[in-house]
């Protein structure tokens, strides 16, 4: 049996950052990653959006690791070279009734810490984005875009630099607590490949979609702390050419957690919307072009002039639910030995948006659950 200090599951973007933090911590740690590269689950299939903590209810882990993180994110970026771009964001009302949604909204994002909110006129907001109708808006200017997979690349390097060691196509396949550990069975490439079997001193669940199923495995972990799992698929579709807008356009936020279709843009300027919302019973991402169908009522909206028949398949995303159906929306669960009782085990549960904007707060808080006792 292999001995390891400290281990990550998922190679993600929280993967990664929560790697970096230990390893900056002084920690010998293994990331391991069931796939052939990083990075290719979650964080790869979202709208690379940074969020400033508009939506999240006040006090939640949402709301306060995604004001937290955004900041750290717009500095990690200045500093590592991370391609990155704060362009804002209009959360815009096309009928009257909608605008008290737009004073709720500023309400909870001064309760979050959010103080750079502006409320627009319909005028206002069409002088900075002219294609827009609306009759008011917020303009988000803390919201911004980054390249995903370059901030992923950025954290691993940071990670690896201070010793820790990514180890793909190694799925974990079961595990248990002992005295001594925690000890993980790890496959290989393919089933027939033999199981190595290590015993970590801290093991960080940071699996994504499969985070529930894999703390299942985990023997001597009690079942009631391993929340059940749900899939949501959010399907996006492009604009060829470049889009009329600089900023990003979300309508105003209904009575569903869902926020409706938005507009986002690529750091090359080109526009994609979504996502649409399903909830599925497996891992699918597959776009049916037909599903463009149901966006151009909602696009026209706000965005009167889309043409007909435009819209293209982009890509397809999974949320990593925790609620279900008919469910409020759960918050981040970052469940540490005081709450499960297994000494060095952090599971991280129901990490869907805004996870990537929260990615380095969320890191700080692991390493800190995990940190060496004084003496």
């Amino acid at each position: 049996m292999e001995q390891a200090d400290a281990v990550v599951i998922g190679a993600g973007v929280v993967g990664l950052a929560v790697a970096r933090a230990l390893a900056m911590a002084g920690r010998e740690v293994i990331v391991l990653e069931a796939e052939n590269a990083f990075g290719t689950g979650t964080s790869a299939r979202n709208s690379e959006v940074i969020h400033a903590g508009l939506y999240y209810p006040t006090g939640s882990l949402r709301a306060l690791l995604c004001v937290r993180g955004k900041q750290l994110l717009y500095d990690y970026c200045a500093s590592h070279g991370v391609a990155h771009q704060r362009c804002g964001k209009l959360i815009v009302a096309t009928q009257g009734d909608e605008l008290p949604a737009l004073d709720r909204l500023q309400a909870t994002a001064t309760a979050n810490g959010v103080h750079d909110l502006q409320r627009l006129s319909a005028a206002q907001a069409l002088a900075l984005e002219p294609a827009l109708h609306c009759v008011g808006a917020l303009l988000s200017p803390s919201t911004g875009i980054i390249d995903s997979h370059g901030l992923m690349l950025a954290l691993l390097g940071d990670a690896e630099r201070h010793g820790a060691m990514l180890a793909l196509c190694s799925p974990v396949l079961g595990g248990r607590v002992t005295p001594h550990g925690i000890e993980l069975d790890v496959g290989g490439e393919t089933p027939d490949q033999p199981t190595t079997t290590l015993c970590a001193r801290s093991v960080v669940n940071s699996a994504g979609l499969h985070a529930p199923a894999l703390a299942r495995t985990l023997a001597g972990l009690d079942a009631r702390h391993v929340p059940q799992d749900h899939l949501a698929k959010g399907c996006y579709f492009t604009l060829p050419g470049r889009a009329p807008f600089s900023r990003l356009v979300y309508p105003a936020p209904g009575q569903s957690s869902h926020l409706g279709v938005h507009l986002t843009l690529d750091l090359g300027g080109q526009a994609r919307f979504g996502p649409s919302f399903e909830w599925v019973d497996r891992i699918d991402y597959t776009v049916d072009a037909a599903g463009a169908d149901a966006f151009y009522d909602q696009v026209r909206r706000y965005w009167p002039a889309l043409p007909d028949a435009v819209l293209q398949p982009g890509y397809a995303g999974l949320r990593p639910k925790i609620s279900g159906p008919g469910e409020p929306a759960a918050d981040f669960r970052i469940d540490g030995p005081a709450l499960h009782g297994v000494p060095g085990l952090v599971n991280l549960f129901g990490i869907e948006s805004p996870g990537l904007t929260s990615s380095l707060a969320m890191a700080e808080q692991v390493a800190e659950l995990l940190a060496e006792p004084l003496g």
